[in-house]
């Protein structure tokens, strides 16, 4: 695993939207987030495919792909954040040169939501760490809860080092309005409880290198060359943590994926899931399909330990998870998770 060189004071952050951009109304919430950015001693380059939001995206796909391949193959930059996630980030995976990144500085790539799309497809191509953590328009100082003030702290660690986690004491559905108050935090406002949908045979922990993300835009790419969990199994003998979050997917349509994952054999390559709360509130309707339905009836014969309900996702706040780290979630005494950059 290639772990990009620490973040600390006096690196660069590039900042271009994969897929969407940011609108006028954002401006000053981007202005303050550059600020506090800047407070933490990191230098900000930003990029041209960040403004914009026409038919979902900053700018045409290919403007979007030439604008990341620069930043990635620029090696005075150290970071590359989007504002957030979006729709198309899968536009730009066929225009990325990855050959030509081969010979580049890896670079730490951040954020949740469609950002996974690259973060992913560098980790398995590439063998480049990246992060799914709070997004960039989250930064500000009002966001002070630990896992989302210390989203940068922890990517200040050397290669070999070690860093742990633990679950948010409280978390939220609701986003806050900061087109009409640019520095608006979150409010937090029921308790957080990871617990297991299938517990380990023995013990309380579960270890792995990690890979995953928002599961509605990684769910295209299961089996592609850009998330080949089989190849990554191979390669880390010490196998495989697959964590994912549904942002968007009805009960049904979540359904619909688990079974088309395992048609494509994705859940053989790995010895463990990890869930994050859904975002997706379950119907009022007595008969209806529910959430935690589909995963009783659809992930508990898989026959691997799955912890649900972590801190990942669109239902913040949000772990800093390191894709090829190798990591250890234990929920015992205290729900944690550890992350070992080796």
């Amino acid at each position: 695993m290639k772990y990009p060189k620490p973040l600390k004071a006096g690196s660069t952050i590039a900042i271009t939207a994969f897929s969407q951009g940011i609108g006028p109304e954002h401006e000053p919430r981007f202005a303050l987030v550059c600020a506090n950015l800047k407070a933490m001693g990191f230098n900000i380059v930003v990029g041209k495919c960040l403004r914009g939001q026409a038919k979902q995206v900053s700018a045409p796909a290919a403007e979007r792909a030439n604008e990341l391949m620069a930043f990635l193959l620029d090696d005075s930059i150290d970071a590359i954040y989007p504002p957030w996630g979006g729709e198309l980030a899968i536009e730009l995976l066929p225009r990325l040169d990855f050959e030509k990144l081969k010979q580049a500085k890896p670079k730490w790539i951040l954020g949740f939501s469609d950002v996974s799309t690259v973060a992913v497809a560098l980790c398995c191509k590439l063998g480049w760490a990246s992060v799914h953590c709070s997004n960039l328009m989250d930064l500000v100082d009002a966001s002070d809860d630990p896992l989302t003030r210390n989203t940068l702290k922890h990517l200040s660690c050397e290669t070999g080092a070690e860093f742990t986690q633990s679950q948010s004491k409280m978390h939220t559905h609701a986003w806050p309005d900061f087109v009409s108050k640019p520095e608006a935090g979150y409010v937090y406002t029921s308790p957080s409880k990871w617990r297991w949908l299938t517990q380990p045979k023995t013990g309380g922990t579960i270890d792995g290198r990690l890979i995953g993300g928002c599961w509605d835009v990684l769910k295209h790419l299961f089996g592609t060359q850009y998330l080949d969990l089989e190849s990554l199994a191979s390669r880390y003998p010490e196998g495989i943590i697959l964590y994912l979050e549904n942002a968007e997917m009805s009960p049904a349509e979540l359904a619909r994926t688990i079974v088309s994952m395992k048609m494509r054999s994705v859940f053989d390559s790995i010895n463990a899931l990890v869930l994050g709360r859904s975002a997706v509130s379950d119907s009022d309707l007595e008969d209806d399909l529910r959430y935690l339905d589909v995963l009783q009836g659809h992930l508990s014969e898989l026959k691997i330990p799955i912890l649900i309900d972590v801190d990942i996702g669109h239902v913040p706040p949000n772990l800093t998870l390191i894709n090829g780290a190798f990591a250890r979630f234990e929920l015992a005494s205290e729900a944690l998770v550890a992350q070992h950059l080796i």
